[in-house]
């Protein structure tokens, strides 16, 4: 009789695929200097609705090499980092931020709060509900828990020869064998599950979402740069590396040497409530 084909299981949250979550620290300084900063707007928001008053307090989950929370101390906050690996911890301090080590499940806020806790591009690796509570017993009241990060877009011409290269270098990858495109609409939803992760905790108003669409031009060298930082490559071998940056910096070539991104941050903000709901 015939076989039944097995079933595939299901891949784990991204939260528990700590190998992956802690790949990015392998070269820190590239991945400060390559990865996109975040709209002036957005972070001007966050400053706005936090409760304090003069230099605020921010607790910023999963804070790299501080690209995020520079921006935030440049308006002014005092700013805190939490951040599991130590090779970006130790990038983040030495561009001027305080940074302990551990990841947000596990780190010890001994008695501290603050107006704002952020999250930027990060939150994908840190259990929703059990960071979301977290968040709320660390946060003054009416402190805001703000979690962001960015979608992004290639031009077909350069997304398609990456998608292919990437197939055909790493087969086996489970980032391989999905669309080379990245729509909008599945992160827009990832964001609305997060959102219903913190309205279950019953420590939080009803969370907003919000989205601020921008470009930013890349030459084939800067986009080089960037593109090994990116989840599916931090733990390729040397040789797998350059032959997929061959197609890709290739592909940019036939473009006339550069491109524009169009880029999206999504955000959810959440105002933590005075009395549980």
């Amino acid at each position: 009789m015939p076989t039944l084909p097995r079933e595939q299981p299901e891949p784990a949250p991204l939260h528990q695929s700590r190998q992956m979550a802690e790949s990015f620290g392998a070269d820190a300084q590239r991945y400060d200097r390559a990865r996109p900063g975040y709209p002036d707007d957005l972070v001007a928001r966050i400053v706005a609705g936090s409760p304090g008053t003069g230099a605020l307090d921010v607790l910023d989950v999963g804070c790299g090499t501080g690209i995020a929370a520079r921006r935030f101390q440049a308006a002014g906050c005092t700013v805190l980092g939490v951040e599991p690996d130590a090779r970006m911890a130790d990038f983040a301090r030495y561009r001027g931020l305080p940074v302990e080590v551990a990841t947000f499940e596990d780190w010890e806020p001994g008695g501290r709060t603050f107006d704002a806790v952020t999250a930027a591009q990060s939150w994908h690796w840190v259990d929703p509900l059990a960071g979301a509570v977290k968040a709320a017993q660390v946060l003054r009241p009416n402190g805001l828990l703000a979690i962001f990060g960015h979608v992004y877009e290639p031009p077909a011409e350069v997304a398609e020869p990456f998608a292919a290269a990437y197939r055909r270098v790493v087969p086996d990858s489970p980032f391989g064998g999905g669309s080379a495109r990245r729509p909008l609409d599945m992160y827009q939803a990832a964001y609305a599950k997060v959102a219903d992760r913190i309205r279950e905790t019953g420590q939080f108003d009803a969370p907003e979402q919000s989205r601020c669409d921008w470009e930013h031009s890349y030459t084939r060298d800067q986009w080089l740069d960037l593109l090994p930082t990116t989840g599916g490559l931090t733990r390729l071998g040397p040789g797998q590396l350059a032959e997929i940056l061959g197609e890709v910096g290739r592909a940019i070539d036939a473009l006339g040497g550069s491109f524009t991104m169009p880029y999206t941050t999504l955000a959810v903000i959440a105002v933590r409530a005075t009395a549980p709901l």
